[in-house]
């Protein structure tokens, strides 16, 4: 019943680990038709779950087994949650029938994952089982879109439901109507403002929104702008843009979180002057902006925000706006960067690597960018574009880079899917290239290989001084390439930008996973400033 009902559901792909509790599930879906992508680790299954949501707009579907898988992929289950992937992650279970005795795996699941999700449930009955799972998916879509977690003891999975028919789909509750009056408050406040700022979500950063995106900025005659890095208005992916924030005169937060992205609303980042307007489905946000913005805020409006946004009339133009949407056009695009320092012999310039990359992804068919964090993680962030990209998110969570880009590739077969990132991150999934080999994913992982944790390096040389560097130096005869290579794919090393770009080409032309390992210069990642004259079109 289950397995059926997520095929009722439109589920095709579901990633997973097994274990003994999950045993019934995998034996449903050979009936059903759904394909399980069987992975090396249990959090590489919920991070592609995660990047399968974001790629696609669909309920990404994990499972894994009981107590020690679960908890693996509770890390991954947190940057679902802050991404605002709509997620259903499925555990096995200990049986309800020996509940209390000590069983086998015996585990508070619920607890554990609740302050991690939206929704979690344990039916205790095979009668319960399917009104979790509909309530469960429910609400994974619902705005604010997030994950979910069921646990399904052993004993329900090998029950008989009696039914010989699947239950009906419950009636879930309508949206709720816009206020009116509200709508047009917010018209008020757009059409008085002279320097007006949108600010939205993660969810505004996904391909399945860019159609509604375009049609607000068109309407509002503004641009839409998401924000889903943990850097705030310090992600290199916004430009110049936290330069221009304090000169805005009304702030819209379109379902963006007022949190420490945001410097939690305080006038140093945000300005003395502007007014607030929030659009949010959780009135949890609203009462949050409200205790920290205070008479500043002027609007607090419990909607979904493109939902509210599309619905309002348009603004009035107005002339002096033309300009204001130059420059706030010419922020997003800059990307003159302050203080930068030569680049170490022998080592390639991350900009120089970023824009060779670049320049492949324009020349690549239906090119698809994965980004992992840390410092490499920000040039990547900041020099490289492509329609569909996903970050590592406002979790700031590192290492997940190989695995978003794999379920990336089997959302879209057909895509060049690249993936940037560090030597430090690469050791948390390399191994996942097992899966990317086994499940004809042939992605491009390009690790730019610094031979340290540079975050932790450049904080530890900034704040202690040098000659206290500790628990930050990698191996320089690690060869990450090789690994692609023992694991079935392709590997390349290259030390220059012709060597990159010649492993590039042999890695796309190879049709297998491929890792190109980069020697690179190890700096602090971009900070920009305003200019006039932008260094890259991006």
């Amino acid at each position: 019943m289950i397995i059926r009902s997520l095929h009722r559901l439109g589920v095709k792909t579901i990633f997973s680990l097994s274990g003994n509790q999950i045993m019934p599930l995998y034996d449903a879906c050979l009936d059903a038709g759904i394909r399980i992508i069987h992975v090396r680790h249990e959090a590489a299954a919920v991070f592609m779950a995660d990047a399968w949501a974001q790629i696609t707009g669909e309920l990404g579907v994990a499972m894994l087994t009981a107590a020690p898988g679960i908890t693996n992929g509770l890390a991954p289950l947190y940057s679902a949650s802050q991404a605002e992937s709509p997620v259903l992650l499925i555990s096995g279970d200990s049986s309800v029938a020996e509940d209390g005795s000590g069983a086998f795996q015996e585990l508070d699941q619920v607890s554990i994952t609740s302050p991690l999700t939206k929704l979690s449930l344990r039916p205790l009955s095979a009668a319960e089982l399917y009104p979790a799972l509909d309530r469960a998916v429910a609400q994974a879509l619902a705005p604010r879109r997030g994950p979910v977690h069921l646990a399904l003891p052993f004993d329900l999975l090998t029950a008989e439901t009696g039914l010989a028919e699947l239950p009906e789909t419950a009636a879930h509750p309508a949206a709720a109507q816009l206020d009116a009056d509200c709508l047009e408050t917010l018209a008020a406040l757009l059409d008085s403002a002279r320097q007006p700022l949108v600010l939205a979500g993660p969810t505004g950063a996904r391909p399945h929104m860019r159609q509604a995106r375009t049609a607000v900025e068109e309407a509002l005659g503004l641009p839409v702008i998401p924000m889903e890095s943990p850097r705030g208005l310090k992600d290199p992916s916004l430009g110049a843009l936290a330069e221009l924030i304090p000169q805005a005169d009304l702030i819209v937060l379109a379902g963006k979180r007022l949190d420490f992205t945001l410097g939690f609303g305080g006038t140093n980042s945000l300005g003395k002057n502007a007014r607030f307007a929030v659009i949010d489905p959780d009135p949890g946000m609203l009462e949050r902006a409200s205790r920290l913005l205070g008479e500043r805020l002027v609007l607090a409006l419990q909607a979904d925000a493109y939902a509210a946004l599309s619905a309002m009339r348009a603004a009035q133009p107005r002339p002096e706006r033309r300009s204001w949407r130059a420059r706030v056009d010419e922020a997003l695009r800059s990307r003159v960067v302050k203080g930068q320092s030569a680049p170490a012999a022998g080592a390639l310039d991350p900009r120089a690597l970023c824009e060779t990359v670049q320049a492949f992804l324009e020349s690549a068919p239906d090119p698809v960018l994965v980004c992992d964090g840390g410092e490499f993680g920000q040039w990547a962030q900041a020099f490289c574009q492509a329609p569909v990209r996903i970050i590592n998110g406002m979790s700031g969570a590192i290492g997940a880079g190989v695995c978003y880009a794999i379920a990336a590739k089997i959302a879209r077969p057909d895509a060049t899917v690249v993936v940037l990132m560090g030597d430090g991150t690469a050791g948390f999934h390399l191994m996942e290239l097992d899966t990317a080999a086994r499940e004809n994913a042939a992605i491009i992982a390009v690790i730019g290989n610094d031979l340290r944790w540079n975050a932790e390096h450049l904080i530890q040389v900034r704040a202690y001084g040098a000659e206290r560097l500790i628990g930050c130096e990698l191996s320089p005869a690690a060869r990450y390439h090789e690994v692609a290579s023992a694991l079935g794919g392709a590997g390349f090393a290259a030390q220059d930008t012709e060597g990159l770009g010649r492993a590039l080409a042999q890695a796309a032309g190879s049709a297998l996973p491929s890792c190109i390992n980069v020697a690179l210069a190890g700096e602090a990642a971009p900070v920009f400033s305003a200019s006039q004259q932008s260094a890259t079109g991006h």
